[in-house]
């Protein structure tokens, strides 16, 4: 089971306030604005910052 459009729609990064995009791999959820991924386990994203790796690029 995927997340859903609708879970997406709403989500925000807890830090920034922005809303997260999906990556590619469809295994987190980042933040355009600080560069965090949350990961996504057992289709529950983890909305933790203490949990987010930040990504380079």
């Amino acid at each position: 089971m995927a997340i859903s459009q609708e879970l997406l729609d709403i989500l925000v990064c807890p830090l920034c306030k922005v809303p997260v995009k999906l990556t590619a791999d469809g295994q987190g959820l980042k933040c355009g604005q600080c560069r965090r991924v949350y990961p996504i386990k057992e289709d529950i994203p983890i909305m933790l910052v203490d949990e987010a790796k930040i990504e380079s690029e």
